[in-house]
């Protein structure tokens, strides 16, 4: 009998590690030598995530997408993985004190410029492959996919162009595979040289190729998009051409004008100039958001509530709920004028219309604006509300909380 109480806990111990283990596996060796030494005399490539502490989207692939069961499955059959810290921190465990000449190697052999890079080696420890950025599973998945097959791996395509393979769709391939690579001047190099091949770059391939590489107003994409919208949009989606116009003229002549630090700006003249450039959109459109954003950057809250007002005029109905909210959410944390917390009240509740209506994040800023109004049992009554259609979710329950013991539910700046 006792030895049947011995084994059910055992067995639990054993079927919760299980459980618990189901992601991908990284190895805790000792150096980079070491893992390319186990990569050899295993026959298995390797996965190398290069990170920082600082970095949100590694963070979020450590959290959501490295624990899942189908990343693990993937991943743990075809590849030896190992995390590669690149940053140093005075909170650095010793495992990656021991790994910081490797990371230093690593970060300049392999010109790691964001992050999170992913590296892929084949068994051999010759890099093949190359992937950065977050993505959800399935994308993350197709990458480790992409790296075993040779017709895919950006340093195998990239070593057979050198050696004078330059048909179309090679070539298109690899400016595929260069985007993913973060390898941005090679990229720009074979894009050019792909759509030189070109007679007609408006077909929905070249489009698509184009969406990814346009830029600039001096790339050959900006061009095309403008002389085609139609057929871009055709392709891309209701309004794709225009937003990309938007883009370029924001990066182009409009932040330029922001970017003073005691600039005193002439929006008037800077739409009109706008306008001009670019008459295929209403250069308000641009210029009224721009205008809030700015201003809520430089904590200027009643030129914010002015400019926010004035985009709501004129923007009717085309401002989305989450945006309203986001408004409003900003006035309520960082306002102290009654008349200005009164306008986002408007705008928060405004927010709460059509598939929004019970929104339990949208009904949560309406609340505390309330509550900061001095209306408490409104206030009350509405997260409470908020509270229920959330499934009770922790953060609405704290904020309630404090509602009913007569607390501030926001920080007052110093």
């Amino acid at each position: 009998m006792k030895k049947l109480l011995i084994l059910v806990p055992l067995l639990l111990c054993s079927l919760t590690y299980a459980q618990e283990n189901k992601g991908m596996h990284f190895e805790h060796a000792d150096s980079w030598s070491e893992i390319k030494a186990k990569a050899k005399k295993e026959n298995k490539y390797i996965f190398l995530d290069a990170f920082t502490t600082w970095c949100g989207p590694c963070k979020y692939m450590s959290a959501n997408i490295f624990p899942m069961e189908e990343v693990g499955t993937f991943y743990n059959a075809n590849y030896i993985s190992v995390k590669v810290q690149i940053d140093s921190t005075a909170g650095d465990n010793p495992e990656v004190q021991k790994w910081r000449a490797d990371a230093k190697y690593i970060a300049k052999t392999y010109e790691i410029r964001a992050y999170p890079t992913y590296l892929f080696f084949d068994p051999s420890g010759e890099l093949v492959h190359r992937a950065v950025g977050s993505s959800d599973a399935a994308t993350f998945i197709s990458k480790g996919k992409a790296a075993l097959d040779p017709s895919k791996q950006y340093y195998t395509l990239k070593r057979q162009y050198e050696t004078g393979k330059k048909d179309a769709d090679f070539i298109l391939a690899l400016v595929n595979a260069s985007m993913e690579a973060y390898d941005e001047d090679f990229s720009a190099k074979v894009t050019n040289e792909y759509l030189s091949t070109q007679t007609d770059l408006t077909t929905p391939k070249n489009i698509r190729l184009l969406s990814r590489s346009t830029k600039k107003s001096t790339d050959p994409g900006f061009a095309v998009f403008r002389k085609n919208m139609p057929k871009v949009d055709s392709v891309l989606g209701e309004g794709s051409a225009v937003s990309m116009l938007k883009r370029i003229a924001l990066s182009e002549m409009v932040y330029p004008a922001l970017s003073g630090k005691d600039a005193i700006i002439d929006w008037a003249a800077l739409e009109t100039k706008l306008q001009a450039a670019y008459p295929e959109f209403a250069a308000s459109d641009v210029i009224l958001p721009l205008k809030a954003r700015y201003y809520q950057s430089k904590k200027n809250w009643p030129e914010f509530n002015k400019a926010v007002t004035a985009y709501l005029n004129k923007s009717g109905d085309k401002i989305n709920n989450m945006e309203l909210n986001n408004f409003a959410w900003t006035v309520f944390e960082n306002c102290k004028d009654g008349a200005c917390v009164e306008e986002a009240l408007a705008w928060s509740k405004k927010s709460l219309s059509g598939k929004d209506a019970k929104n339990p994040m949208f009904m949560d800023t309406y609340a505390n604006i309330l509550y900061k109004m001095g209306k408490k049992k409104e206030a009350i009554k509405m997260q409470e509300e908020a509270l229920l259609v959330s499934n009770n979710d922790p953060n609405i329950k704290a904020t309630l909380d404090k509602m009913k013991a007569g607390e501030k539910t926001w920080q007052e700046e110093e």
